[in-house]
Formats: C-alpha cells, structure tokens, sequence
C-alpha cells in the first residue's frame, strides 16, 4: 500500500512539473483581460461559451472507457502506404504571385498567398499534436511540402484557437522572428506573449470583429467548438473561422466546429466565397456538438455559400476511430448528392483560384 501510495503521489508530482513547466502549455489571459470580456455575450463565469447549446459532457468513467478503443491497433486509422506529397523549393514561393493560391500541408495548416503577402493558417508542422511526443500519434507522411525553416517571409499567421493540431509552439518558435504580425481570437495572446512574441505583433479580435491587416480583410466570426492547453483552463481562451478576403478573391476558413445556425449567418453576412477550408475529420457520436460529420462538412459548405470547398482536418494525423479515408469519401458523396462543388488537393500541390479547381487523382487510395 505505501508503495502504490508512493507511486501515485510521484506520478502526480511529475504531472505538475510537466504542466508548470513545459512551455508547450502557453500562457493565461490576465485578470485585467477576463474583465473586459464581461461585456461579451458569449463570455460568463469567467468562460467563453458557444452561442447555442453545446453538449461537452464526457464523465471520467466514460473517457477512461474510451480509452483502449482509442489506442486500438486498427490498422485503417492511418494509411499503409506513403502518402503522396508535392515539393515546394523557396524560389517558387517567393516569386511574384498574380493569381490567389494555397499550398495545403495536411490537416489544417495553409500557406495563403493572396495580394502579394504570404498568411499562414493554424501553422501545425511538428510531428506529433500533443505538448510531448510520446503523447500522441505522429504525423501521416514523413515530410512536409517545404521545411518550415524554408518557408518565406510571412506577412501574417492567423489562428483559430489553441488546440495542439493547430497551434503549435514549436512551430511558433521558428516562425516568430520572420513573422510581421499575429491574429487570433481574444485570450489566445498570452500563449504568444509567454513564447516571445512582440506584443507589438499580437492581433486578438470577438466574433464579428473586423479588421483591415496589411490590405487584406479579416473577421474573425463564430464557431461551435472549445479551448484550451492545460489541465484545467479549458474555455479560457475564444475559439472561431475567419473570413479572409482580398480585392478580388474572398476566402473562408473553418477552424473547427460542430454544424450549427451560425454558417448560414457567415454566409449571409459575408458570402459568397470563392473558396472554403471546412472541417472535416476528427469526429465521434461522442462529440457530435464540436466537430461536424461529413455531411454535415457538405451542407455547411454551401451554407456559407462557396463556390468550392476542400475538406480539411483529416490526411494528416489520427485523432477520433474513424478510418482515415473515411471522411473524404463520406464528404464527396454528400457533396456530389447535394450539388456542391468539392476539390480534394494533393497535400502541397498549387491550389490556384483563378484556375479551374479540380480533383486531379484520388490519391487516397492505395491503387493510385
């Protein structure tokens, strides 16, 4: 018994270190920040909180039973082939850029060239989407489309919220120092500020804020989903998509999000869009409130009114038990069923606007 007791508080001491510690778990907005999101409707009890009813209940019991399900060898959560990726040099992303393009680096990291300046999204290029890498699975393909150390200058990283698959501190700490500017949802600054970054550069915005940033358009609008890095600062930092648009191209980005009212209203508000970035990926009947189906993924898609959409949020790490082609092939049949146009790009190929978007190959599949 002293030993199990011994063995537990040393478990539980080294936990605290490891979250006190580790700089992977980011900051907390101040005192003076949680008291100017009192004037917010969605902000309460010292929590933001989704504009519609929100089912985030799962007890210790049933995660712990989830737990080996979870971790099951299931050989169809990850491919068993090397997934094709296309190559990207320095000189071809630093060129001049006419036409509006984006290279696609796996779930849902982007590099957005749009009116000369180059905007990354949710810029996740570790291997593995955890504060350590013995706690997750690691990425799908070996290589990214270009080493982040490689990337060009970038003009602006937009964030959706804190989540290990999409903010990254790793990748943060490379980018930081050819990085002009940061925009994100309110709450998010403090993990930027706690890695180093000039609060000069630190951009935070509410839903439906809007903002002119170096010539391009943003608004930071809703989305049905949640925060937070640590152990016990969960919805202490907001969450939402963006609306990114140009002189002549408007772009939509999803972030994550469970389906709800709210795409329709971006739609209304802002759309069309000549092109969508939507989830897609990472689902349960658990979590059904915080990420969308598949068909869910289609129907928001020609909610908010795009032209064309790529599904995001999948081909790059597994985080739920679904198989990992299971979302891209539910996505283009609800798609196609509906009659809205899909495009599904090979990780790092060109995705030019002004071009025709097509799926090229169903590179997905083990036979191509």
């Amino acid at each position: 018994m002293i030993t199990l007791i011994s063995i537990v508080l040393i478990l539980g001491l080294i936990i605290v270190l490891f979250v006190n510690l580790s700089p992977q778990f980011g900051g907390n907005p101040s005192k003076e920040d949680m008291q100017q999101y009192q004037q917010l409707s969605y902000f309460s009890q010292g929590k933001f909180h989704n504009l519609m009813p929100t089912n985030m209940d799962m007890d210790f019991t049933e995660a712990i039973k989830m737990l080996p399900e979870f971790f099951k060898n299931d050989p169809s959560r990850r491919p068993d082939f090397e997934l094709p990726v296309v190559k990207r040099d320095s000189l071809e992303l630093t060129e001049q850029v006419h036409e509006t393009r984006l290279v696609w680096f796996g779930h849902s990291s982007f590099l957005l060239q749009l009116e000369g300046k180059n905007i990354l999204i949710d810029p996740m290029f570790s291997e593995v989407p955890a504060p350590n890498p013995i706690l997750g699975k690691k990425r799908y393909s070996k290589e990214l489309p270009i080493a982040v150390e490689k990337l060009p200058h970038i003009d602006m990283i937009i964030m959706s919220h804190d989540h290990y698959d999409h903010l990254d501190y790793e990748s943060i700490q490379k980018l930081k120092s050819k990085t002009k500017a940061f925009y994100m949802p309110l709450g998010m600054g403090a993990h930027f500020e706690e890695w180093g970054v000039e609060t000069s550069k630190i951009h935070e915005l509410g839903w439906w804020d809007e903002i002119q940033a170096n010539g391009v358009f943003l608004a930071l609008t809703p989305a049905r989903h949640f925060s937070g890095r640590g152990l016990n600062n969960r919805f202490s930092t907001l969450w939402g998509s963006w609306v990114i648009k140009g002189k002549s191209k408007s772009i939509y980005f999803s972030g994550d999000s469970g389906y709800g009212p709210h795409f329709k209203e971006i739609g209304e508000k802002y759309g069309p869009f000549d092109f969508a970035m939507m989830e897609c990926g990472q689902y349960n009947e658990r979590w059904t409130d915080i990420h969308m189906i598949p068909e869910e993924t289609a129907q928001a898609a020609q909610d908010i009114q795009a032209q064309k959409f790529m599904p995001i949020h999948w081909a790059a790490f597994t985080l739920a038990m679904h198989s990992w082609t299971d979302p891209v092939t539910r996505v283009i049949q609800k798609a196609e069923e509906i009659k809205q146009d899909i495009v599904v790009p090979v990780i790092g190929d060109f995705i030019i606007l002004d071009e025709n978007l097509a799926t090229k190959t169903q590179w997905w599949k083990r036979s191509n």
